[in-house]
């Protein structure tokens, strides 16, 4: 496994620490490897239930016992992500100076969450909607920040757009060059997203 592929493999039998698992923790397996399955196979259209099945060692019957289709199980693939992702970079409703390092420690933990998130569904006709919403919600959080450096309400826009774009794509750039120097990704990200915020500093 390579250092970009990273984290938690999905169990592959029925049984975890020699006791079989119950409803809960069978449904959290099923959404870990459909995570990676999704994202390894190239996203929604190109992934079947065969191959999800195939990395959770279950059979399609097991997964419908917990999912009504392919499209439920993606939905669940992404809520939780999505959920994820904005647990790590928003602590009680607000992002702070540590957010941007929660959101780059949580993606280099699950990788293929990310990947699903940006890459793929952000792309998906059908799926791209929710990304745009959690996009929206990650410039909303970042706009108090900017407003103390400018009034001007349409800069301010602007830069949440922008600064919300270069976390992102500086992330997925960074996972796909292999996590480099991990302990100065945060600064070299934060320094890009300065280089937005000092754009409109004058304005």
């Amino acid at each position: 496994m390579t250092p970009d592929s990273a984290g938690p493999a999905p169990h592959s039998s029925s049984t975890r620490g020699g006791r079989r698992l119950g409803r809960a923790e069978r449904r959290e397996q099923i959404i870990d490897a459909a995570t990676q399955a999704f994202s390894r196979e190239g996203g929604y259209s190109h992934t079947s239930l065969d191959d999800v099945a195939a990395v959770a060692g279950v059979t399609r019957m097991i997964l419908y016992r917990h999912f009504n289709s392919k499209a439920d199980l993606y939905e669940a693939v992404l809520d939780r992500a999505g959920e994820r992702m904005y647990h790590a970079a928003v602590v009680d409703g607000e992002m702070d100076d540590d957010s941007v390092a929660r959101v780059i420690h949580w993606a280099r933990e699950d990788p293929d969450a990310f990947r699903l998130l940006f890459r793929f569904a952000a792309q998906e006709p059908d799926f791209r909607g929710e990304i745009d919403q959690l996009k929206v919600g990650m410039s909303a959080h970042i706009r108090p920040y900017l407003e103390e450096v400018t009034t001007d309400e349409r800069w301010v826009e602007w830069t949440a757009q922008l600064t919300t774009m270069i976390v992102i794509e500086a992330i997925m750039a960074w996972l796909d060059a292999g996590q480099p120097d991990p302990e100065h990704a945060t600064d070299r990200i934060l320094r890009a997203v300065e280089g937005a915020v000092n754009a409109i500093a004058s304005v």
